[in-house]
C-alpha cells in the first residue's frame, strides 16, 4: 500500500492480492498516476480507468471516494497479451 498527494488530495495505491510485480514496477505505476494527477479529480466512486504503461502493460484501476481516496491496481496485463 503507497500513500501520494495529488491537487491537495491524499490517495491510498493498492494492488490486489493477485498481482506480483516488483517494486521499481510499483514505482513506475506511482509516477505515471502522478503524471496524470489533475485528472484523477474527475473519476466518480465505484469507476474504473486503464493506464498504458510500456514497462508494465495496461494497468486496470478501481476507484473509491468513500471512506477514503483509493485506487486499487485489480489487474496488469502484459503487452504481449494485448489482442485487436
Amino acid at each position: 500500500m503507497y500513500r501520494f498527494s495529488v491537487e491537495g488530495e491524499d490517495w491510498i495505491l493498492r494492488f490486489s492480492p493477485n498481482i506480483i510485480i516488483e517494486s521499481e514496477e510499483k514505482q513506475a505505476i506511482i509516477m505515471s498516476l502522478l503524471h496524470i494527477g489533475d485528472q484523477l479529480a474527475s473519476f466518480s466512486h465505484g469507476k474504473a480507468f486503464i493506464m498504458f504503461n510500456e514497462k508494465t502493460g495496461a494497468i486496470i484501476f478501481g476507484v473509491e471516494r468513500i471512506p477514503s481516496l483509493i485506487l486499487t491496481v485489480s489487474n496488469i496485463i502484459p503487452k504481449e497479451n494485448w489482442y485487436k
